[in-house]
Order: structure tokens, then C-alpha cells, then sequence
């Protein structure tokens, strides 16, 4: 591996202008390929598998054109206090706007609130529901605004008027801001780690290139594939962050070798040789934990994964090919001032990396405790651990979405906010209306039930649907005791859909798919490192410190976003149960990073102890090379994931939290001291492995011995004419 890498390296940076005009003309191609293409689908969420995907499969199914689909708004009116909204100018005033309403070229119709009983028993508050003939994703910002100019002609006469529904929702999410900061942090991190513009500048010059070829392929085959809009989410998070650590730690290693004495050419040949190596399985542990999110059987879920594994193979080769180009065409500048003055720097005194690994040396079982026992303090309110997916209700409260929310479960009833679809399949019975009239009966004296509609059958006879309206909100614990125990004691032939529970079935789904994944990508890794660092510890070691430091993460965010201690410093207005993907999300992300950093840590490690060194001296001569790149390489992650909790939006909020302070414990309190601490325990026995398998496993070399093997002609070739001599070592 470690030959073949360093012969790319060499090539690619004598080649430097071939090389630069191919990534050219690829992205020429894609690009042009892009803007013909049909662009990304809009496919719609599904999980096979649920009850409440059959039960809605179904509903489209038997009541064909219904537009089940179709987006809604819900406009909630709320009289002054004392009055009614039933009195004859609040009424006057509904009714305008209602007409208001039903004007808009993409509305389907508008339910009057005095027609369809839309009014609270106090009489305080009505809401009207207008449908549209697309899906939300299509409704235009001129409809939206027709909604809330409507809405404010009500406001005037003196109602209070609040606006919600699918509709209403323009997208969302982080709008490229996040991204804006984690690039301007990232910047300040490579300029202060390297001392040279050149040196920071090129790594994100590259991950850019890496993230612009991605984006431009998902857009070119989008319509193909089925991605949908939000497929490409995780990919650029992921490709931008990736991409930056990757070219960081060959631009790192090239400086290192240029301070031994090497010549431009043979120091990249070595740095893409050796850091190169662990590029290569590093990103392919961050491809196993992405393309291992198929486990979870969720079809957008999985194409997320897969899309962002390409954007980190992406990653990879722009790092093996673009990053030593951009080396051949600017050998000094990506070089510390110092060195460009001195040529070459061989000191071997301490630094702020070896100073650290020789005070965990000194300490390694109180520091090995310490952390464990930290990382497991936070990990315990995990215990406690609700999943969900949090709607208007945890919204801020300056918004109209979560004003509408408490307004309606105000007048209605928290659990008007969530109320249950009961789909009946009534296909041979003998006498349908008699069966579903008996089924709603039954659903209006269940205990937790508070009211029922009346059924609506489709054309055939066949189906009926009506919904069932819990007393406790979405979100309770108690509404999803009740949805599991009208499905387990059920006897006749219906099923529960609806936005609340395909919440609860959806969390379910993830938690009975998170030990899977956990097994799948945890082994798969394990493999991989038993072949990178033939040992049998090391890779058990790495898998335990990411299970731990995971498990503390998920332990933070349930202690602010579901405990609410501390929300206020982070903005979080409304705690409650822990969006249902987030687990599957954090694990698949951070298992991928944290071996990146386990990779690129333990294999300088690794490397000292091949090339002779002593166990515990090999520690410190890793963190001597590794640990400033390895710091700065979590700082810019953090920076990147910070980003995301100052956006309005819980869940991506959440993300973020929940992303940063993984790679903060992983990156500083496992890879940086657990990890040494282990080590020095073990002494030699942390390189142990057994002799058959040593016969079995494939050998890998990433710690570059092949290249100390090369005859004494053939390390250094004459410096080009454009190049300065180097001192030679």
C-alpha cells in the first residue's frame, strides 16, 4: 500500500499539471452534465415494515385521488379574552378571511370553521384548514403569503391569528450559515497550526473541490437514483468536514518530511506514502459506518448514507491526487517561515503533544479512570433515553408554527395537536357499515380517547377512516402507552396511523435497528483495524472508547434537550423526547470520525514501534507528530458541528449539540488520553497478535516500512530546474 502510494504521490506531483487540468475537465463534465440533468426528486419519506406505513399505503391505495398527500395549512383564530369567536363580528371577520383563503391558484378548498365544528366548547377558538392540490414541497411562497396577508385581515378586527401546517413550512433547516462559519473557523484553525496562508488555504481549497464534485454528481443523477432534496444534506457536512482532515494530514506529513531534508518530489511521494495509507482506512471505517445505515431499513436513511460514503471516497482521492499536485506547483509556500529560511529542522525536543503523552506515561491508570469514569458519568441519563420527532411544540414560541400549536391544544386538548388515523379494512365483510360503526364505538369508550369523528367510506364501500383524538399531546409518554395497547388488544381489522403514531413507530423501528448497526459497524471496523495495525487490543480498544464516548454524548443531549438542564445557554425553549433518527445519525457520523482520528493517531504509533522504538517511547513519538494535527483536525469538526446549534430549528439544533460534543469527548478525552493510557498499560502486549492470524491476515503497509527498504539511488532524485535544492539527510 504504502509503495503504490508514494509512486501516486511522486507522479501526481510531476504530473501536477495533468493532473490539475483532469480535475478540471471532470468537474466541467458534471457540472455540464448537472445543469442538464432533470435535477433531484421529491420523493416522499416511507419506512417499509410499520403499521402506519401499511396502514397509509393503504389509504392511497382505496381512496385513489384523495391527495392524501397534499399539503395543509391551518389557520387558528382566537377571540379577545371575555369573547367568543362565535359572536356576530368575530364571526364576520372568520368568515372573510375563510373566503380569503379559497382564492389561491394551488388551494384545493377551505373547511369553515363554523360548518365543519371546528370551534372549541368555550367558544375562544376556531381554526380553519385549507388543502392544497400539491405537496408542500411545491407550494409557492405566493401562497404562503396569501395565508398570512389573509390572516392579518382578521388580526385587524382584532382576533388573534396564528398559522401552521405543512404548507407553511418554506424548507427550513440551516441555510448555508453553519457551513459559512465552520469554513471561517477552519480557516483560523489551519493558519494558526501551520504559520503559512499557502499551507491553510490548500486543504479547504481542496475540500471544496471534493464537495463541489459531489453536490454536482447527486444533481446529475438525482432524477436516476431517487435522491430526493435533503439527500445531499449529509454528504456536504460530511465531505466538507472530511475533506478538510484529509488533505490537513498529508499537508502535515509533507512538512515533516521537508524538515528531514527531503526534496519536494520525495516528500510528497512519502507524505502521500505514509499519512496517505491511513487516509485510505480512514476513510474506508467512515464508509462502513455510512453504507452500514442500510441496517435500518429506512429507504431515504440509506440513500443518505451511500451518497455520503461516495462524498468521502470523493475525499480520498482528492487528497491522493489534487493535494500533491497543489505540493508540485507550490513546494515553499505550504512551508513554515522558518523552515523556508533554514531548509531543513530536525529537532527532536518536546512539544506540546509529547509533553501530554509523558504526563499520561507517568499517570496512565488515575488518567485511564478518570476518563472512563467521566465519560460514564455523562453517559447515565442516556438511560433515560425518549425518542420522537418533535413538531411545532418545540418550536420557539416567537414563531406563529408553535403559537398555533399551544393555541389549539388550549381550546382542544393536548391532544388535538396529534390526533390518531384508524384506517378499516371492511373487504368481505358482510356488512361493513355495521362493523365499522362498532369499531368507532369502541374507540369512543376507550379510556385516553376523547372524541372520534364520524367514518368516511371510500367509493367501493370497502375502507372507512376516522380519526381518534388522545387526551395527552404527541409527544406524552402516555400516548404512546395507548396506541400500543389499542394495537396489541385489537380483534378486528384496522390499523393507526396518522403523524403521531408514525412517530412512535419510527422510534421503535430505530431502536430495535441500533444494535444492529452497532454490531455491524463496529465489527466490520474491527476487522479493518486487526488488518491495518496487526494487533488484536488496539482495534478492541478503539471500539470500546467509541462505544463510551457515543454513549456520553447521547447522555449530554438528553440532559439538555429532553431534562432541559442548561437549555437556556443553548436556546432550546421547549424539552421533550430526542428526535428518533438522532442515535442512528450520531453513532453512523462519529463512529467515522472517531476512527479517522484513532487511525491517524495510533498509526504514527504503530509506525515508531515498527521502525524499532520502545512501546511507551513509540506513544510519544506518535503524539509528537500526530496530536497538534489530530487537535486541530477535532477543532475544526467542532467548529463545523457548533455551527448548527445557533439555528432556529430544534432538530438541526440538536444535530449539532449533539455532533460537537462527540468529537470533543472522543478526539480529547479518548483518542487523547484514554487511548495513551491503555497503551502504556499494555507496554508491548498492545502489539500482540497471535501467529495464525498474523499468517491469515493480509499484510497492509501504512507505516511506510517498504519505503525504508528502497536502495540508497533510487530515495532521492535530482531537484527538477524549478525547484531549489533541499539538504539531503
Amino acid at each position: 500500500m504504502a509503495a503504490f502510494l508514494y509512486r501516486l504521490g511522486r507522479l501526481a506531483f510531476r504530473r501536477r499539471g495533468y493532473v490539475a487540468l483532469m480535475w478540471v475537465a471532470v468537474l466541467a463534465a458534471v457540472g455540464l452534465g448537472a445543469l442538464q440533468a432533470p435535477g433531484t426528486s421529491d420523493e416522499e419519506f416511507s419506512m417499509p415494515g410499520i403499521e402506519s406505513q401499511k396502514a397509509y399505503d393503504l389509504m392511497q391505495e382505496r381512496f385513489p385521488g384523495a391527495a392524501a398527500d397534499g399539503a395543509t395549512a391551518r389557520v387558528v383564530f382566537v377571540a379577545p379574552d371575555g369573547q367568543k369567536v362565535t359572536a356576530t363580528e368575530n364571526k364576520k371577520a372568520v368568515e372573510e378571511t375563510v373566503a380569503a383563503l379559497g382564492t389561491g391558484s394551488q388551494v384545493a378548498g377551505v373547511a369553515d370553521p363554523y360548518k365543519t365544528k371546528a370551534v372549541s366548547k368555550d367558544g375562544s377558538t376556531a381554526y380553519a384548514t385549507v388543502t392544497y392540490k400539491v405537496k408542500s414541497a411545491d407550494v409557492t411562497d405566493a401562497s404562503r403569503t396569501a395565508v398570512q396577508q389573509a390572516a392579518e385581515q382578521a388580526r385587524d378586527a382584532g382576533l388573534t391569528v396564528e398559522t401552521g401546517g405543512s404548507a407553511m413550512d418554506s424548507g427550513g433547516g440551516a441555510g448555508g450559515m453553519a457551513e459559512v462559519i465552520g469554513i471561517a473557523v477552519a480557516a483560523v484553525v489551519l493558519l494558526v497550526t501551520f504559520g503559512s496562508l499557502a499551507a491553510a488555504g490548500l486543504p479547504l481549497l481542496t475540500a471544496i473541490v471534493g464537495v463541489a464534485f459531489t453536490m454536482l454528481a447527486i444533481t446529475l443523477l438525482g432524477s436516476a437514483l431517487g435522491l430526493s432534496t435533503s439527500t445531499g444534506t449529509l454528504a456536504m457536512m460530511l465531505g466538507l468536514a472530511v475533506g478538510i482532515d484529509y488533505a490537513l494530514f498529508v499537508v502535515s506529513r509533507y512538512r515533516e518530511e521537508r524538515a528531514q531534508g527531503h526534496t519536494p518530489e520525495e516528500a510528497t511521494g512519502l507524505a502521500v506514502g505514509t499519512a496517505g495509507s491511513a487516509v485510505v482506512f480512514a476513510g474506508l471505517t467512515v464508509v462502513i459506518a455510512l453504507a452500514g445505515l442500510t441496517v435500518v431499513g429506512i429507504p431515504m436513511l440509506t440513500k443518505m448514507g451511500l451518497t455520503a460514503a461516495g462524498a468521502v471516497v470523493v475525499a480520498v482521492v482528492v487528497a491522493l491526487t489534487a493535494v500533491p499536485a497543489l505540493l508540485g506547483f507550490w513546494p515553499n509556500a505550504v512551508l513554515a517561515r522558518r523552515l523556508r529560511k533554514r531548509g531543513v529542522d530536525k529537532s527532536t525536543g518536546d512539544n506540546g503533544g509529547t509533553r501530554w503523552a509523558k504526563f499520561v506515561l507517568r499517570r496512565p491508570l488515575p488518567v485511564l479512570l478518570l476518563g472512563v469514569l467521566g465519560l460514564g458519568a455523562l453517559a447515565l441519563p442516556m438511560t433515560g433515553l425518549q425518542l420522537g420527532m418533535p413538531g411545532d411544540e418545540a418550536k420557539s414560541t416567537s414563531t406563529t408554527e408553535r403559537r398555533a400549536y399551544d393555541d389549539l391544544a388550549e381550546g382542544f386538548g393536548p391532544g388535538f395537536n396529534g390526533p390518531l388515523t384508524v384506517v378499516v379494512d371492511a373487504e368481505g365483510a358482510a356488512d361493513p357499515k355495521t362493523d365499522v360503526a362498532a369499531i368507532n364505538q369502541k374507540f369512543a369508550r376507550t379510556d385516553g380517547i376523547v372524541s372520534v369523528t364520524q367514518p368516511r367510506f371510500n367509493e367501493a364501500g370497502d375502507t372507512a377512516v376516522f380519526t381518534a383524538t388522545p387526551s395527552t399531546s404527541p409527544t406524552d409518554e402516555r400516548t404512546k402507552d395507548l396506541v400500543k395497547t389499542i394495537r396489541a388488544e385489537r380483534t378486528e381489522n384496522f390499523e393507526v396511523t396518522g403523524t403521531t403514531a408514525l412517530n412512535i413507530d419510527i422510534s421503535d423501528k430505530v431502536q430495535a435497528a441500533l444494535v444492529p448497526y452497532l454490531i455491524t459497524i463496529v465489527g466490520l471496523a474491527v476487522i479493518l483495524l486487526l488488518v491495518v495495525f496487526r494487533s488484536v487490543l488496539v482495534p478492541l480498544k478503539a471500539a470500546l472508547g467509541f462505544l463510551l464516548s457515543v454513549l456520553a454524548a447521547l447522555g449530554a443531549v438528553v440532559v439538555v434537550f429532553q431534562e432541559g438542564h442548561g437549555a437556556s445557554v443553548f436556546g432550546v425553549e421547549q424539552t421533550g423526547p430526542i428526535m428518533s433518527l438522532m442515535p442512528i445519525f450520531l453513532v453512523g457520523i462519529v463512529f467515522g470520525l472517531a476512527m479517522d482520528y484513532e487511525v491517524f493517531l495510533v498509526s504514527r504509533m504503530r509506525e515508531a514501534y515498527v521502525h524499532g522504538e520502545a512501546a511507551r517511547q513509540s506513544v510519544v513519538s506518535g503524539f509528537r507528530h500526530s496530536a497538534r494535527v489530530v487537535v486541530a483536525a477535532a477543532l475544526i469538526m467542532i467548529a463545523v458541528f457548533a455551527g448548527f446549534i445557533g439555528e432556529s430549528d430544534s432538530m438541526i439544533k440538536m444535530i449539532g449539540f449533539g455532533l460537537a460534543s462527540a468529537v470533543l469527548l472522543d478526539a480529547f478525552v479518548v483518542r487523547m488520553a484514554i487511548v495513551p493510557a491503555v497503551l502504556a498499560l499494555l507496554g508491548d502486549r498492545a502489539w500482540w497478535l497471535p501467529k495464525w492470524l498474523d499468517r491469515l491476515l493480509p499484510r497492509v503497509d501504512i507505516e511506510g516500512e517498504a519505503l525504508t527498504r528502497r536502495p540508497a539511488g533510487a530515495a532521492e532524485p535530482d531537484p527538477t530546474p524549478d525547484e531549489p535544492a533541499q539538504v539531503r539527510v
